[in-house]
């Protein structure tokens, strides 16, 4: 006789629910229900924006079938006021794991549970929001990956002076509702000023606020622009890039995506391998795993973007050295 097979005639049990997480799609084991929440939903026609697709392909390479070893459904909201609802309801669902996937849905999340399981893939601030004891044992229901490294606006500043030589007055799109805006806005704001430069914020919380935020720093004279990394500027980045067209302002980032949109360059990590890796944290907690013993991640490298189309559009050269560092060149 087997061993499973042994233990659970020893303790009258069945083996397909005696030892979850060994085999995938045991007969007769109910299918855990993973649950992806997102406050806005992903523009009509924007595939590429669409990070559950990451995640899928994550746990299809960790040998999951969809439909055969989980059940997976994405619930999307219209905005702000519609999240906590939203996370109320993918709690009383009663799901084996809800991925949040940035901070502004783990801080509606961790509200609205302390025992439904929570991965983040993209998670900032974590430790100060009071949504883990700490990134080696985050301690409570939520763990995931910290995209957001301090010291990285420093980078960004650079970069932004790269693109603009000579650059001395610093525009800052900002979104402060989103729990990972302040953050970064201080650091910048701090950065900027130690070099000795003026910075100029303006806040977009509405995607209707983006195009008056534009106006400001046009108004200001701004010789560049840093979109902070938040999920608003990111899923709005398409009518980020024609707003900076259309008010010849040269603009940076921390994520690829918006330099594929027409933004002229970026200096972050990769978000596609975020949500991938996201994965691996479902995979522990259904065999097991409690969030709280599965320590923070943090990337390991950084992916330079640069777009010599959208800076030509602005009559911008961009250094050989830029591009020859570059990761990679949208053309």
């Amino acid at each position: 006789m087997r061993r499973r097979e042994f233990l659970a005639s020893v303790f009258g049990i069945s083996a397909a629910f005696s030892f979850p997480g060994l085999a995938h799609g045991q007969p007769g084991q109910k299918r855990p229900l993973i649950i992806w929440i997102t406050t806005f939903p992903v523009p009509t026609g924007r595939e590429d924006l669409k990070f559950s697709r990451h995640f899928l392909e994550g746990m299809a390479g960790l040998g999951y079938v969809r439909d055969r070893d989980f059940t997976f459904e994405i619930r999307s909201g219209r905005g702000l006021p519609d999240l906590p609802g939203l996370a109320e309801e993918a709690v009383a669902a009663q799901p084996s794991v809800i991925i949040a996937p940035a901070t502004l849905e783990a801080v509606a999340l961790c509200k609205a549970t302390s025992h439904v399981p929570i991965v983040c893939p993209a998670l900032a601030d974590a430790v100060h929001l009071g949504l883990i004891q700490s990134e080696a044992r985050p301690g409570r229901n939520i763990t995931g990956i910290e995209p957001y490294i301090s010291g990285l606006p420093a980078k960004q500043i650079e970069l932004a002076r790269e693109v603009v030589s000579g650059a001395k007055k610093i525009g800052l799109l900002t979104n402060d509702v989103d729990p990972k805006g302040p953050p970064q806005s201080r650091e910048l704001s701090a950065a900027i000023t130690h070099l000795g430069l003026t910075v100029v914020p303006a806040n977009a919380n509405q995607p209707s606020e983006i195009g008056t935020a534009f106006e400001k720093l046009a108004a200001e004279k701004v010789d560049v622009v840093i979109v902070l990394q938040t999920n608003l500027l990111l899923l709005r980045r398409f009518v980020i890039s024609d707003i900076a067209l259309k008010q010849k302002l040269p603009t940076v980032y921390g994520y690829r995506e918006n330099v594929i949109a027409g933004g002229i360059a970026s200096y972050g990590v990769n978000l596609s391998w975020c949500y991938s890796r996201g994965a691996y944290f479902v995979d522990r907690i259904l065999k097991g795993a409690e969030p709280g013993d599965l320590p923070i991640e943090f990337p390991t490298s950084f992916w330079l973007a640069a777009n010599t189309r959208a800076a030509k559009s602005l009559g911008i050269s961009l250094s050989p050295n830029l591009l020859a560092r570059a990761d990679e060149v949208i053309e």
